[in-house]
């Protein structure tokens, strides 16, 4: 019988990674986490920039744009905590820009362009999480399916 420390499968069944699939994820999450936060910085900065008639066209284009980029990020990572490492860094940045400072500056202003922006953000993160896949099925396109082992 073959040693199970040998083959890279653990005695619970699962397979192990090696330390460079597992920092290549670890990148790639955190790399997930940036676009977040780029995407924050650059959208609350913008949100309120195009206007077409009473519709705030630059905040609806960011809020599509934002579950673009989450729900694929779900589906590359083929996993749900694609998604959740985008939405964060979003939020990260997001949230605080609503925040009136003690100067009385603030990016993101509480008019129509603020609200469909923040909410409508908001929204868009938690459709992408609901549609994002919610476990690796076929392995990570970046890990060239890397499985769990089923035990039976």
């Amino acid at each position: 019988m073959e040693d199970p420390s040998l083959s890279g499968v653990s005695p619970s069944g699962v397979e192990r990674r090696g330390r460079g699939a597992s920092a290549l994820g670890g990148a790639a999450y955190g790399m997930l986490f940036m676009l977040g936060v780029v995407m924050g910085i650059v959208g609350g900065f913008t949100q309120a920039a195009w206007q077409l008639g009473p519709v705030p066209a630059s905040a609806v284009a960011w809020v599509l744009a934002l579950f673009g980029v989450c729900l694929g990020a779900g589906r590359m990572m083929r996993a749900k905590s694609g998604a959740v490492a985008a939405a964060a860094g979003w939020l990260l940045v997001s949230m605080p820009f609503s925040l009136e400072l003690s100067q009385g500056d603030l990016v993101i202003a509480s008019g129509t362009a603020g609200y469909v922006y923040l909410y409508g953000g908001m929204v868009a993160l938690v459709a992408a999480f609901l549609m994002a896949p919610s476990a690796p099925s076929s392995g990570s396109w970046l890990l060239h399916g890397q499985l769990p082992r089923n035990p039976t």
